[in-house]
């Protein structure tokens, strides 16, 4: 819990950051030619009133003639993030990697090679992502962000193939967030500590530096609504459990660029409703496809003996297969106390829950967690069958 609420903090104040200097940045007007501003190298200027005063911030094209005595840096709110969401990650998962990351329906694996899948997947996306930067693509940014949206996709295509949903979902964030991270930590801070450097010695900056470090924050800035999702995904089994659980999450992706590249344009004065139009839509189009049968619907798949299910059969399931995790004292490795405050050890609290399990055993056949007790669809329709027949204890 404190690892978590540590990572949201530090990504609040990066994710602020980034979106407060991209529309800085897209904000700025330049200075009228001749001006005292011009003439001392500034590129652009805005005036800006928040907080009850006014604001004058100035951007140089390369730098100002003088290095001033205090300059403020920007790093440690991604450092922070990346570490945090780093521990988070190992906690959740990797400590617990045969309930959270491995499905034997999906692939049969063991701990220590689920672990080494999701560590390869940061890696290997820092790589190839960089690589592409660096090659004759990376000044192309349409076609690049083209490329770039299908190595996202196509990670997670195969993150679903190997690992559960939920951590599939996840390692691709952890992918997205390591370029992030990454692209501060090697690409953006380093080209800044070179024009310091050059200009402490007195020689102007070589301003390839800080085209370099533009085009990072950019993509940043792109990446952010993505991660944004992936990090509240757990929640919504819906999105990872489903069939095609990699092209669900590739349309969410698509439409948080779009919606951000409105915001990005109308930062520069355009108003292209069109764009989170696209994103609004795709959303929709995921919220239909998403949407789960009614009960009746399911129901009248289930064959005639199902629906007489009785409630000691439907405990006896619990029981093997629920109360494990969902118990007042868990006996699963890794659980301190019942996921989501959901006890299924007695009657009461079946009952009380039978909506839940319905809705995570049956409709979305999240649960059990990547199905680790084994749970058969035989006995998935049994459960469905005694919900809807009216969820009788007796």
């Amino acid at each position: 819990m404190l690892i978590r609420w540590l990572h949201v903090i530090t990504g609040i104040a990066w994710i602020g950051a980034s979106f407060y200097f991209v529309w800085l940045d897209n904000s700025l007007r330049p200075p009228a030619p001749g001006s005292d501003l011009a003439d001392k190298g500034v590129s652009g200027e805005l005036w800006a009133v928040h907080g009850g005063g006014f604001y004058n911030p100035q951007k140089y094209m390369v730098a100002p003639a003088q290095l001033p005595k205090e300059l403020h840096w920007f790093k440690w709110e991604a450092y922070s993030t990346w570490l945090s969401g780093f521990a988070l990650l190992t906690v959740v998962y990797y400590f617990n990697a045969y309930a959270m990351m491995v499905d034997k329906s999906v692939a049969d694996l063991t701990s220590w090679q689920a672990i080494g899948i999701g560590l390869g997947s940061l890696v290997v996306g820092w790589v190839v992502y960089d690589l592409l930067c660096r090659s004759q693509l990376g000044r192309h940014g349409l076609a690049f962000g083209v490329v770039v949206f299908a190595l996202l996709v196509g990670a997670a295509w195969v993150l679903t193939h190997f690992l559960s949903g939920r951590a599939a979902y996840i390692h691709v964030g952890a992918m997205i967030g390591t370029i992030m991270v990454a692209n501060v930590a090697m690409v953006i801070i380093p080209g800044q500590r070179k024009m310091v450097g050059e200009m402490t010695a007195g020689r102007k900056p070589d301003p390839v530096y800080g085209i370099r470090g533009k085009q990072r924050s950019v993509h940043n800035n792109y990446f952010t609504l993505p991660v944004l999702f992936i990090m509240i995904s757990n929640h919504f089994a819906m999105t990872y459990r489903h069939a095609h659980a990699w092209a669900v999450l590739g349309a969410i992706m698509a439409a948080g660029v779009f919606i951000r590249h409105f915001f990005n344009l109308r930062h520069k004065g355009r108003i292209e409703w069109r764009y989170p139009a696209i994103g609004v839509a795709i959303l929709l189009g995921v919220f239909v496809a998403l949407m789960p049968e009614p009960p009746g619907i399911t129901g009248a798949r289930t064959s005639a003996g199902a629906s007489q299910v009785q409630f000691a059969q439907v405990q006896t399931i619990i029981q093997q297969r629920c109360v494990a995790c969902h118990a007042a004292h868990p006996t699963q490795p890794g659980f301190a106390s019942a996921p989501a405050g959901v006890m299924l050890d007695d009657a009461n609290g079946v009952k009380q829950n039978a909506a839940r399990i319905y809705q995570q055993a049956v409709q979305l056949k999240a649960m059990p967690l990547a199905n680790m007790t084994n749970m058969t669809d035989a006995e998935r329709a049994q459960l469905g069958a005694w919900f809807q027949a009216g969820a009788h204890t007796q």
